[in-house]
């Protein structure tokens, strides 16, 4: 069982603290699986009584009596009367019940309690968490599995002197980091997967969510996206090229569907930032996927993006690891990633091999022109170590094992 203890660590500061828990994610992404560690954080390490802790999936059968605010406080109310002290009320897919969000409310009000809830992002939103829990919320945000807990994962079902970690990262880099896709044996089955999954956010997070009159244009939108992640995109270039398609919409509409998708934790925009002044640019970002295995199971993958690929991973992980994460803009320079955490930052620039001098040169050379003693990375699928002059090459299958005691260090 793959403890995560990347969020764990951060459950257990906000155990038993007076605010609510919101878990928010991509669907399928695990949050269902980190409420049920929790209750085996709650039992084992903080010796709560188990008839204590309340964990309702509300979409369970068990659980469709209760549809509404009123329902769920009387089943509360019911089960809570002859417990002594604290209460933990977890509720996973929370937005099945009717106002739920009043009941939250006077939760925190009529009992001891710690909540905990999850739910559907098409209904979980932060601007309407903001209105419905006004301030008494604390969002956790849950992402599909890093590498090191699919390298976790392989650990605990095979022996490790057998581990192939080269070929685990194929695996990774094709196949992305969706918890159930582990389960799953055969290649086929792990792509009809993550096309399920796919069209259930398509169809169920953002059609049902939002006025999309178009169908179609929002899923040519995603796997335009797609085919170009890792590049500088803004809502006019993508309507150019939609229009050389011959389809006719607005940047207004590529805007709103961008949002739309950000929403609904499926993409993530990354700005650009002026090295040198930290100023934020205000036009072009750069857009990633929450999970690679979306790229391949929809857009396949070739030699021409494994590059993007790779980066894709990097950020992904520099996001689980509590960096912001902005695009460096120096001149006509590139930067990857410029990452802050904690008063420091590290920047990384990602590349697939390093396998010409002029490769080796230009990726150096963008570092090397940055005058200042912040940690600066570069991560390709080299086994050689090119590291000079202060500047650390890693290759990513390391980078990414050890990128969380990094982000500690630094």
């Amino acid at each position: 069982m793959v403890q995560r203890e990347l969020y764990m660590e951060k459950f257990r500061r906000l155990i038993n603290k007076d605010i609510v828990k919101v878990l928010v994610g991509i669907r399928r992404c695990g949050k269902s699986y980190m409420l049920n560690l929790l209750v085996n954080e709650l039992k084992n390490n903080f010796s709560v009584p188990k008839e204590n802790i309340v964990l309702i999936n509300f979409e369970s059968s068990k659980y469709r009596s209760i549809r509404n605010n009123i329902d769920l406080e009387n089943y509360v109310n019911r089960i809570s009367q002859d417990l002594e002290g604290k209460i933990y009320l977890l509720f996973d897919e929370i937005q099945e019940i009717e106002s739920w969000e009043k009941s939250i409310n006077s939760f925190l009000i009529d009992y001891d309690c710690d909540i905990y809830i999850t739910g559907s992002n098409s209904k979980l939103l932060s601007g309407e968490l903001a209105t419905y829990l006004t301030g008494r919320y604390i969002e956790i945000k849950i992402y599909p599995f890093s590498f090191m807990e699919f390298f976790e994962y392989k650990l605990d079902t095979s022996d490790e002197k057998f581990i192939d970690k080269d070929a685990l990262f194929n695996d990774y880099l094709n196949h992305g980091g969706m918890p159930f896709t582990l389960q799953l044996d055969e290649e086929e089955d792990v792509y009809q997967y993550l096309l399920d999954t796919y069209n259930s956010i398509l169809y169920k997070d953002l059609l049902k969510r939002y006025p999309i009159n178009n169908p179609d244009l929002i899923e040519r939108l995603l796997e335009y996206i797609m085919s170009n992640v890792g590049n500088i995109l803004s809502a006019n270039n993508i309507t150019n090229y939609l229009k050389h398609e011959k389809i006719t919409t607005s940047n207004k509409t590529i805007s709103n569907y961008l949002r739309y998708l950000e929403n609904s934790s499926l993409i993530h925009k990354v700005r650009q930032e002026n090295i040198k002044t930290k100023k934020l640019l205000s036009v072009n970002e750069k857009y990633y996927i929450t999970d690679q295995g979306f790229i391949k199971a929809i857009m396949g993958i070739n030699d021409k993006n494994y590059g993007h690929i790779l980066e894709n991973i990097v950020f992904m992980e520099l996001l689980r690891c509590g960096y912001d994460v902005y695009v460096g803009r120096s001149n006509t320079n590139e930067v990857d990633f410029v990452a802050r955490k904690n008063q420091t930052q590290i920047y990384v620039q990602v590349s697939y091999y390093m396998n010409t001098k002029e490769t080796i040169e230009r990726e150096f050379k963008l570092l090397e022109n940055i005058k200042d003693n912040y940690p600066k990375y570069i991560v390709t699928m080299d086994k050689i170590d090119y590291s000079r002059n202060g500047i650390k090459h890693f290759n990513i299958i390391d980078f990414l094992l050890s990128l969380l005691k990094i982000s500690h260090d630094e």
